[in-house]
């Protein structure tokens, strides 16, 4: 048999799944949930804007030929959204996060009628997406459902573990200090989870634009309440963080960067922050230190030497 031939076999001739996951982070949960009966392509890297992206050619190629499709869905994928609807017609296409029951999930100030899709930065609303994940694969591929439970309820016990770490070391940031400052309002579940107000310079969407106003209001509010770091994220240009520095500076009000987080996209491929589990912990370590909190400068990585 040719090696074109055997590429063209369907998953059971070849005993492994062909994933295609539109982000890192679903590319991840693929990967811990398939384990060797899988091969997963992201079609987004790290420092890519899922909100504005939209398929290449070689994306086309990649979705038609894979066995299942995964994408978060609630509208994150905004320009994909019609390619990958039409793509449902003719294979199995799950929105991993459209499984999670609306009472759990939070309203979208941008779009009337839509939820906030950053589902990821809670883990233990991310473990429903893991699920979604595991369930879709046993759909495609009934063969491999004893390894796809087994390996589900592992990384289930691991997101479990981070969710205990993230408590213990936000709670150790000082109640007046809880406040996250980002480039855009992607961090409303991990608010939400730990207790922190949230305040994005643009919506929910980098689509959306900040003005001045909503430059000089907040600057007014960062020196009104003495905050004096904000964040960065990986995937979202630092301009207007950048401006909000800069408009409190002029007031007389030093404000640092707290560090880099991500957001919509994960770490370098084979990097701890390139996994789901070393991303969330990284941001955690950075936003408990950086406001006053007690976490080990390795984040998890370092307690669990420890111990």
């Amino acid at each position: 048999m040719t090696t074109a031939a055997a590429l063209a076999l369907p998953a059971a001739a070849q005993d492994r799944l062909s994933v295609v996951a539109t982000t890192g982070m679903i590319a991840d949960a693929a990967r811990q949930v398939g384990g060797d009966l899988v091969d997963v392509t992201a079609l987004m890297g790290p420092g890519v804007d899922p909100h504005a992206y939209r398929q290449t050619r070689t994306d086309i190629v990649a979705t038609a030929q894979a066995d299942l499709v995964l994408w978060n869905g609630l509208y994150l994928e905004a320009q994909l959204e019609e390619f990958l609807l039409e793509l449902a017609e003719t294979k199995p296409v799950v929105a991993v996060a459209e499984t999670i029951p609306p009472t759990q999930l939070i309203g979208s100030e941008d779009y009337e009628g839509r939820f906030d899709p950053h589902v990821w930065m809670n883990p233990n609303l991310w473990s429903r997406v893991v699920l979604a994940t595991r369930d879709a694969m046993i759909a495609a591929h009934p063969e491999g459902a004893e390894v796809f439970t087994a390996k589900a309820a592992a990384h289930l016990d691991e997101l479990a573990e981070l969710a205990v770490y993230s408590q213990t070391v936000l709670a150790s940031v000082p109640a007046e200090s809880r406040v996250l400052v980002t480039a855009h309002d992607a961090f409303n579940y991990f608010g939400a989870a730990y207790g922190f107000e949230v305040v994005g310079i643009q919506g929910i969407s980098t689509e959306s634009e900040a003005g001045l106003q909503r430059i000089a209001e907040l600057v007014d509010m960062l020196v009104a309440r003495d905050i004096r770091a904000v964040f960065v994220e990986s995937s979202v240009s630092d301009r207007n963080i950048r401006a909000l520095i800069e408009g409190a500076a002029a007031q007389g009000h030093e404000v640092v960067i707290g560090g880099e987080l991500f957001s919509d996209a994960m770490g370098a491929p084979g990097s701890y922050e390139g996994t789901y589990l070393g991303m969330i912990d990284h941001n955690v370590t950075v936003i408990s230190r950086a406001l006053g909190g007690q976490a080990p400068q390795g984040g998890r990585i370092d307690e669990l030497a420890m111990n």
